[in-house]
């Protein structure tokens, strides 16, 4: 019984490992640093303790955590000589990246509803909108990312692995690991069919929101009103199309298969820049991100100064 997978894809880069690895350690130190300044930022600022800005806090913890189930793994691959991953070891990282991804998707809905309430509702906003919703909100995406994957999770760890141990991709992944079960995977379908289902389902939620907060928007009699209304959730609109166009070319192409090298591309992407961009996202089209930043490397270099 296969007890180690191999990452093959890794064997093919191991005499030009450092020249990888030195750019993706500087991608995942940003993507830690951006985010985590977000989230203190936030949870520090009290000009920023609105719905709104507590579920980008939420997706900024999150992508934090999404990204850490996999590049540290990859960065070891790249300088070691062992590119091997244990199946216990395997099975939590395809775990916490799944549960993950669904809880960020689910995270973006929420998101969209707040905008669409704050838009197309603004009078009643404050009592829909509450701080206990939110946390309620939250709870509810975290339960539905780390309960729905489970059950799969437990299915593949009792499938008997006894031929090739390669995984050609660079992270494990549902449809790599299945590939080298020695027994009818073809139960994943209905899996597979499942995801798609959750991931169209917050899609068209999101979009239908849009849609409607467009609609709205272009009512507004004047300039100043609609681009003031629309910079709300242009922002959250950029990460929306970027999770879900990413998403969308991972996992729902069906019967479309790409090469080695783009396999491997496409799963770099999906899982570097979306959390990538979302700190630059965040800080550079927030206006109340970037003066928060500003106020708080301010009173931490007057703190500095007064102390010394």
């Amino acid at each position: 019984m296969v007890t180690e997978f191999l990452f093959s894809m890794f064997l093919n880069l191991h005499e030009s490992g450092l020249l990888f690895f030195i750019p993706l350690l500087l991608i995942y130190g940003f993507i830690i640093t951006g985010n985590l300044v977000i989230f203190i930022v936030i949870q520090v600022d009290t000009a920023l303790h609105t719905p709104m800005y507590f579920f980008i806090s939420v997706l900024s913890f999150l992508e934090i955590w999404y990204t850490t189930t996999t590049i540290p793994k990859m960065l070891c691959s790249l300088v070691s000589e062992q590119k091997t991953i244990s199946l216990t070891g395997c099975l939590m990282q395809m775990y916490f990246f799944h549960s993950l991804g669904i809880t960020e998707s689910c995270v973006l809905t929420a998101m969209a509803i707040d905008r669409y309430i704050a838009i197309c509702n603004p009078l009643h906003y404050p009592t829909i909108v509450t701080s206990n919703l939110c946390i309620q909100l939250t709870a509810g995406s975290c339960l539905c990312g780390f309960l729905l994957v489970l059950p799969e999770i437990a299915w593949i760890a009792t499938l008997p692995f006894c031929g090739s141990n390669e995984i050609h991709q660079i992270f494990c992944d549902f449809t790599p690991v299945l590939s080298l079960a020695c027994t009818d995977t073809s139960l994943v379908v209905i899996v597979d069919a499942i995801h798609a289902v959750e991931i169209l389902s917050s899609f068209l939620v999101i979009a239908l929101s849009y849609a409607r907060i467009i609609m709205v928007i272009l009512q507004i009699p004047s300039a100043e009103g609609r681009h003031k209304a629309f910079s709300t959730c242009a922002s959250h609109l950029a990460v929306f199309l970027l999770f879900f166009g990413s998403v969308a070319v991972m996992y729902l192409r069906f019967s479309a298969t790409y090469s080695v090298f783009w396999d491997t591309v496409v799963a770099v992407t999906f899982v570097i820049l979306a959390p990538f961009l979302n700190p630059i996202i965040y800080s550079l089209r927030n206006k109340d991100i970037k003066i928060a930043i500003q106020r708080l490397f301010c009173c931490q270099k007057r703190a500095g100064r007064i102390g010394s």
